[in-house]
């Protein structure tokens, strides 16, 4: 694995984190398709450095992939504009550079994201030009305009109350790519008053119910959308699998090649039990989606 800064903006490096696939080196002159990873977080916290799974990375990189973890600035010190760019400028960067310093093919790139991660890789796929070829999107959603998040979570507020002041002794001003997951306390809060959009986008819904029209891929699914793989548990008390539900809707009439599977009896973050077999089969159906349209 070798790190690189892909993008630096405002004293922030953004990192990205190339795994080779197995079986290259530099100098082999194949070109294998890539796979960028996005982790989850709620745009609030994570990195790439700590949350990549080391027993992905290997399935991934395994079945023929340059696996990719890519970072980007985070919530709320950054707004989701600013997070968007990073990954379009992140996609750009891998297709500019790839070719020559890690050995991939520019028109073979797919977007994995686990949650929030997926989120972004659904947005990629609407407003990046040229889009992936492939998205796989893990627990994520294309909706951040429906009440399951402008409005205060009804699991959230099981869990205990966090004051605002509290909330903001966590996050800071400057721009920062890197975070743990004690912003979780932050996250908490917003969750409980249902106003991660004003904290997360800069907008406030309730003035203007049409506001995040813009940030919510469900809306901006064409038929030139990339083909789509999705995956929620129907347990999920934090991101409700009926989004997955309403995006692959969305896909279907506009006649995208994607697939829907819904894992029974699972909730947010179905990998951590990644040896499970229904889990194990998740991931083998990814790898066939991405098989087809990636081919590596």
């Amino acid at each position: 694995m070798k790190s690189y800064t892909y993008k630096s903006i405002a004293g922030c490096g953004i990192r990205a984190d190339v795994h080779p696939a197995m079986g290259t080196h530099r100098g082999s002159g194949r070109k294998t398709p890539a796979v960028i990873w996005l982790h989850g977080g709620a745009l609030m916290w994570g990195s790439c450095d700590y949350m990549t799974r080391p027993e992905q990375v290997e399935l991934y990189t395994r079945a023929g992939y340059t696996f990719i973890a890519m970072d980007y600035r985070l919530a709320p010190e950054s707004k989701l504009p600013d997070i968007v760019s990073d990954v379009l400028d992140g996609l750009r960067w891998v297709r500019e550079r790839g070719p020559s310093e890690f050995n991939l093919d520019p028109a073979r790139i797919g977007i994995i994201g686990h949650s929030a991660g997926g989120y972004l890789a659904l947005l990629a796929g609407a407003r990046a030009s040229p889009a992936p070829q492939a998205i796989v999107s893990l627990y994520g959603y294309g909706d951040i305009s429906a009440p399951w998040y402008t409005t205060p979570s009804a699991h959230a507020l099981q869990k205990p109350h966090v004051t605002e002041s509290d909330a903001r002794a966590v996050i800071g001003t400057r721009p920062l790519s890197i975070a743990g997951r004690e912003r979780g306390t932050f996250y908490a809060w917003c969750r409980q008053n249902g106003c991660w959009p004003r904290e997360v986008v800069g907008l406030t819904p309730d003035a203007d119910l049409r506001a995040l029209d813009p940030w919510c891929p469900v809306r901006h699914v064409t038929p030139s959308y990339p083909p789509t793989f999705l995956a929620h548990g129907d347990q999920d008390p934090d991101v409700p699998h009926h989004l997955s539900i309403a995006m692959a809707k969305a896909l279907q009439s506009a006649g995208v090649a994607h697939r829907l599977m819904i894992l029974p009896g699972y909730g947010h973050v179905f990998d951590d039990c990644f040896g499970d077999a229904p889990v194990v089969e998740i991931f083998v159906e990814v790898l066939n989606f991405l098989s087809e349209h990636l081919h590596p």
